[in-house]
């Protein structure tokens, strides 16, 4: 059999390709070296396991032996999965948008051995077609312009380089900032919202949670003006229900898949991620809170246990992905026919099930298959219809057509655990848990934070650790973690301090936040913003400062929104600063496109409008149940909340300044509520707490 360098790799990604006739080579040393040393172009491709065109690229050009010879012969081929590599995937998505006016995966780029890019393009057909070039022409076009025009790739090189630092810095004459960022951040959603079908754009149509969550910081805020805080409840709530009512969420298995090809959310593309579970689990929550509504709690028990179901690790941790495609096909797991569901569920129940889900002859996706959604529902009785309880058969059918579903082939699941989205599911948890009186869910969330630092930490925490990025069974972890893993690890532990109140997670998240800070920051600037990468990266073009969040919030939001948690629980004037220089480096792309670096523009809102801290003192020995439920169940954004016990209060003062002078009252648990400065007198019953923040919302 066939084998190449990747055969000594741990991604599911990599390990795909470890049998291909290509020789590929790993993003490593040698294999730059190679290319230096055989002067030659290097053929970069970019992709991840759940990616269905990357799959159809493989079979069609990576298998095929006469493209493999030509590109063996002239180029060094190098393979990266974008999800341990995002430094290398962003750098280069950038070069690929530049030279297209576009982007995607399976990602195709051919540098020189100085890493410099001079041709980029997405999936190739392996022969010319449809007006797109084939694969292996391009291939000998590449190779004839390298040995006969070198000067002219290299002044593309130096061009693209130039482009590429300045997309990599924010950028820019500092602007002034103030609450108008924010207004005008929703103005830009306003203007790109679709008021039938929820969500933003045209088709194919992505969730979006960092802006879901954008609008629920608006709304979760008094001092806005009312009308405006309407508008992004209503987009906000459009959006959550039409997405989970569609064929993107799983009705049978719960979780979403990764986007919806048409408007409408009809049909998804059928992988499903980590990190948009995580991300849409923590912006269902919110939604529940704000409106009260059991529909929006459904979504996030789903989300929650289709991510302990199938993607969990059993040493703890989550892995990353299952793939769209089974058996070759994309979605043939997770697709239906009525004659599919009456053979499991008889005539009677079998036709209704599959009026209820919208499964007909016809068919919505191929071949007369269907995608399982609730949208005709939605169509004929308005917005409201899915909100309504579910009958009871539904609950028995689900179960059956769930059952018969595992039968089939299932998709094949990417193993590895990366810090960055499991910080995501661990804040889920937590935060979900909580408020939802799942301590179970906080439970999980715990034993997955013990197991990324017992695996995925090495040195001591207290000692300069380095947090790695993955993590795969049998073979521990590999790759320094980057910006996003010790921020959206940081952030995690900050979650589970409040969720629990347990101060070990303080410390965690304190500790990782100052290395964060020492490995990231920029020597030579003066602002406050940190680098994607760190001097453990190895083969940087260019060094990054990502302020734009993506499918997930950009490193530097993240950060910020950490540090900013931070300085408060620890009244740190240093990370006070540190944010304060963040926010005013980026403040020219936040005044422009703010809704484009929704997490840092829900960061200066809560800076320049003062957060809410509410301190919980109670009994030794007697959680305070009820005054935790008037705070966690109540939408309260950027707010924080510590519980400490009476008799721990003097002891954590000393690092948590807010616990200064507080105390139990009359012997029973006390509520201090302060915001923007300003305390409120403290109160010690569930209807006095519940009056105050009430009272606080309605100013």
């Amino acid at each position: 059999m066939l084998t190449n360098r990747l055969r000594h790799e741990t991604s599911p990604y990599l390990l795909q390709h470890a049998h291909n006739p290509i020789a590929w080579q790993p993003w490593d040393d040698e294999a730059l070296a190679l290319a230096r040393e055989l002067d030659r172009p290097i053929f970069l491709s970019v992709g991840y396991s759940a990616c269905h065109w990357c799959h159809v690229m493989e079979r069609e050009s990576f298998e095929d032996a006469e493209i493999a010879a030509f590109v063996n012969a002239r180029f060094v081929p190098i393979k990266v999965d974008r999800e341990e590599r995002p430094d290398v995937d962003a750098l280069y998505m950038d070069a690929v948008q530049l030279m297209t006016g576009a982007g995607g995966w399976p990602m195709s780029v051919w540098l020189t051995p100085e890493l410099v890019p001079f041709y980029a393009g997405t999936y190739f057909p392996p022969e010319s077609r449809w007006g797109r070039p084939g694969f292996l022409t391009i291939m000998r076009e590449l190779d004839g312009a390298w040995q006969a025009r070198r000067d002219e790739i290299q002044r593309v090189g130096e061009e693209m380089t130039a482009r590429l630092e300045q997309l990599g810095r924010p950028g820019g004459q500092e602007v002034a900032l103030g609450v108008g960022a924010l207004t005008q951040a929703l103005g830009a959603l306003e203007r790109s919202f679709d008021p039938r079908h929820g969500g933003f754009g045209e088709a194919p149509k992505f969730p979006t949670s960092t802006q879901l969550d954008l609008l629920w910081h608006v709304v979760g805020d008094p001092r806005r003006d009312e009308a405006q805080r309407q508008r992004a409840r209503q987009m906000a709530e459009v959006t959550l229900c039409r997405m989970a009512s569609g064929g993107m969420w799983d009705h049978l298995g719960g979780g979403f898949h990764r986007y919806s090809v048409d408007a409408q959310w009809l049909i998804p593309h059928f992988e499903k991620m980590l990190y948009d579970n995580a991300l849409l689990a923590a912006s269902y929550l919110e939604a529940w809170q704000a409106t009260g509504e059991g529909f929006y709690r459904g979504v996030v028990e789903g989300i929650v246990a289709y991510a302990l179901r199938e993607l969990r690790d059993e040493a703890g941790g989550f892995f990353s992905a299952q793939d769209a495609d089974s058996e070759g096909v994309e979605g043939k797991c997770f697709v239906w026919t009525p004659a599919q569901i009456i053979d499991v569920l008889g005539a009677e129940a079998g036709a209704q099930a599959a009026a209820w889900w919208g499964v007909t002859d016809s068919g919505s996706f191929e071949h007369g298959l269907s995608a399982l959604h609730r949208l005709h529902a939605l169509d004929a009785q308005g917005h409201d219809a899915a909100k309504a309880p579910e009958p009871d058969d539904v609950a028995r059918w689900r179960a059956a057509l769930l059952a018969a579903r595992r039968l089939r082939v299932q998709p094949a699941t990417d193993d590895k655990v990366l810090a960055a989205w499991n910080g995501m599911m661990i804040s889920a948890l937590a935060r979900a848990g909580a408020a939802m009186e799942r301590p179970e869910w906080v439970e999980e969330a715990a034993r997955t934070m013990r197991f990324v630092l017992d695996h995925m930490v090495v040195g001591d925490l207290d000692k300069n650790p380095t947090l790695m990025r993955t993590y795969k069974s049998g073979h521990g972890a590999r790759q320094p973690g980057f910006l996003e893993d010790y921020a959206q690890i940081t952030l995690a532990a900050l979650d589970l301090f409040e969720a629990t109140g347990a101060m070990m997670w303080r410390e965690v998240a304190a500790r990782l936040g100052d290395r964060m800070i020492a490995l990231f920051h920029d020597d030579a600037g003066t602002g406050g913003l940190l680098f994607t990468t760190c001097a453990q990266h190895a083969h940087q073009l260019v060094r990054r400062k990502d302020s734009h969040d993506n499918a997930t919030p950009s490193g530097n939001s993240a950060a910020m929104a950490a540090l900013a948690r931070l300085a408060l629980l620890h009244d740190r004037e240093d990370l006070r600063d540190r944010v304060a220089r963040g926010l005013a480096e980026a403040s020219r792309a936040l005044s422009r496109h703010g809704h484009a670096l929704s997490v840092m523009a829900q960061v200066l809102d809560a800076q320049v409008r003062g957060s809410l801290e509410v301190v919980i003192v109670h009994p030794d020995g007697a959680a305070p149940v009820e005054l935790l439920r008037a705070v966690r169940q109540r939408h309260l954004p950027s707010a924080i909340l510590i519980t400490s016990p009476a008799s721990e209060v003097t002891a954590r003062a000393a690092h948590l300044p807010v616990l200064v002078g507080r105390g139990l009252i009359d012997g029973a648990a006390a509520v201090y509520v302060c915001e923007e400065g300003r305390c409120q007198r403290p109160v010690t019953t569930p209807g006095e707490l519940t009056a105050l923040l009430a009272r606080l919302a309605a100013r």
